[in-house]
């Protein structure tokens, strides 16, 4: 009887690694179609840049609004995540109905950035407590996987553009799935569950969430543009698709052997890794078509995301008691806001200066972790 019982303790926490890992590998592979192929499908129908910004503007939009939601009357729960999972589904579906159709795709983008706002935190907080840091970046390394994957295979099929809405349609599916498994964990784990006992507040750390609004402005260049900046520069939609390959593996590697860095202070990793950012936007900016320095900009996407968003998401879950929001809040605040600040303003700094103007706003979010309440 002991050995079956440890038997099953021993099973029950790879089950859940399992689960995490699968839903963090479609997830960002739903993501990578969103982000790499989806700006240039929509610049090869006919869209204008001013008008991508805005189409990609609305599902970042809904992130930053839909926390305020869950302040007082609602609570991200099971049934809210069911309910975000099958939206996502809905959305995606509707993608080639709303395609040709400005804004009926502007209104489907925002159902889909309502979903998307709901998924993630509810996740993120589980992965957190029932994996810790140790496994928590082995976990979210599938992520970085699934949108290698999706980088790798969608430029070696014809007519790329429309096939890559069959791609965003088949990672939603397998979203969903893995997500319903990843709802067992939170009754396996008696920590995943937020215990209200405070009111939710940024004021003491308002410094800190200003700049993570910046940095994300500070992304929206490349998230939005790099593919289409990239082609313009000369390079086939292949090489382009190699970039952002390199970049996730770097981010691949940082995620697997993160954790020891992440005993240090957290604030100064948040403060190095958005310093080498600053870096790796004037590279594309001075160097848009040296192929070895873009590769050099690549690889700082492992501090840029995945030690700099690891940390955030820590040190948000270290201070806060109300956790799924304060995750909430961070995917809305810079995810959300700043992701749709940065698409609208990328589109219109779109040309030959958009990523120094991405540095210069990066710069903005590194200082201000130096004022009073910016750092812990």
């Amino acid at each position: 009887m002991g050995y079956i019982i440890k038997h099953s303790r021993d099973k029950i926490p790879k089950l859940g690694f399992i689960n995490l890992s699968g839903f963090y590998f479609w997830y960002f592979a739903a993501i990578g179609v969103y982000v790499i192929f989806f700006p240039k499908l929509l610049f090869d129908i006919g869209y204008k840049p001013v008008q991508i910004g805005v189409i990609m503007a609305t599902a970042p939009l809904m992130r930053f609004i839909s926390p305020f939601f869950f302040l007082k009357h609602i609570k991200l729960d099971k049934t809210i995540f069911k309910l975000s999972l099958y939206t996502t589904v809905l959305s995606l579906v509707l993608f080639y109905i709303t395609i040709d159709h400005f804004w009926f795709l502007v209104l489907n983008n925002v159902l889909l950035g309502l979903a998307f706002s709901l998924t993630l935190p509810y996740v993120e907080v589980i992965a957190i407590s029932y994996l810790g840091k140790q496994r928590y970046g082995k976990s979210r390394l599938y992520g970085s996987v699934g949108f290698l994957s999706v980088a790798l295979i969608l430029p070696k099929l014809s007519n790329i553009s429309y096939i890559s809405l069959d791609f965003f349609l088949l990672s939603g599916f397998w979203t969903l799935v893995f997500g319903l498994f990843v709802i067992k964990l939170e009754n396996t784990n008696k920590n995943s569950n937020d215990t209200i006992t405070e009111t939710f507040s940024m004021r003491r750390y308002i410094w800190f969430w200003i700049s993570l609004f910046f940095m994300q402005i500070s992304m929206g260049g490349f998230y939005n543009f790099f593919t289409i900046y990239e082609t313009n520069a000369g390079f086939s939609l292949e090489i382009v698709s190699y970039l952002w390959a390199f970049g996730v593996f770097c981010e691949m590697i940082m995620l697997y052997f993160q954790a020891p860095i992440l005993k240090n202070n957290l604030v100064l990793i948040i403060k190095i890794s958005i310093f080498v950012t600053i870096l790796r936007w004037l590279i594309l900016y001075i160097y848009p078509q040296n192929l070895t320095l873009l590769y050099l900009s690549q690889a700082i996407h492992a501090f840029s995301f995945s030690l700099y968003h690891t940390a955030v998401v820590i040190f948000l879950y270290q201070i806060y008691k109300n956790k799924k929001l304060a995750q909430q809040f961070m995917f809305g605040v810079a995810y959300g806001l700043g992701g749709f600040v940065g698409a609208i303003t990328s589109g219109w700094f779109y040309g030959e200066y958009l990523f120094l103007y991405c540095a210069v706003v990066a710069m903005v979010a590194l200082v201000l972790l130096y004022q009073n309440g910016g750092h812990d």
